[in-house]
């Protein structure tokens, strides 16, 4: 009996917003060290949410969007936060309770 699978796609579980906050959460929290993650996981939600209004959100095109968000994408913050602000989300910091002055 041979087993049939397929690949993953975490965009095609990203239906709401609170999808999407959460997925971001665990991501942030996973990727430790390493930016790659966090620039894949914007990716992820770029795709859930249509790459094409993406693109004339921020003004970057669509193959702009891909190639910065590729597995050897390298983008710049300026698009990073272009894409936070068109995805409707927001880059926070808060310090960490273990840290409390």
């Amino acid at each position: 009996m041979t087993i049939k699978t397929t690949l993953w796609n975490s965009a095609e579980h990203l239906k709401t917003d609170e999808d999407i906050k959460l997925y971001l959460e665990a991501c942030l929290e996973e990727a430790g060290d390493d930016p790659s993650f966090i620039i894949h996981a914007l990716g992820v939600i770029a795709r859930a949410k249509n790459m094409s209004q993406l693109a004339r959100d921020t003004g970057i095109t669509r193959e702009g969007l891909y190639k910065a968000f590729a597995a050897d994408g390298n983008p710049t913050f300026a698009t990073i936060t272009k894409v936070v602000k068109a995805l409707g989300l927001e880059l926070t910091v808060q310090i960490p309770h273990k840290h409390a002055f």
